[in-house]
């Protein structure tokens, strides 16, 4: 059996060889996630809580926000409305994109 050199996850991505464009997509992903959690937290709800609100299933909820599973956007919305959020599309030049 061949030993693996383990590597940390900078140096994975690194060999991952995307494009800018894949790039920007998955910051894009984490970022909406990151926001409809800070969303479920400023609303003092749990994963059990937003679940009862919304329909969308907790385990469904603890799999998008840990970035298991890319949520859809009718998923999105269901989890969002309840709070008081949406989604807006806006131009890239109206946002910060992080690098």
């Amino acid at each position: 059996m061949d030993k693996k050199t383990y590597v940390n996850w900078k140096d994975v991505k690194a060999n991952l060889n995307i494009s800018d464009e894949q790039a920007a997509e998955i910051r894009l992903e984490e970022e909406i996630i990151e926001a409809t959690i800070a969303a479920r937290k400023k609303c003092n709800l749990t994963q059990r809580e937003l679940s009862e609100k919304s329909g969308v299933k907790q385990p469904v909820i603890a799999r998008i926000e840990k970035c298991v599973n890319s949520p859809q956007t009718n998923t999105l919305i269901k989890l969002l409305f309840p709070m008081g959020y949406t989604l807006k599309v806006v131009p890239l030049d109206e946002v910060s994109v992080k690098k």
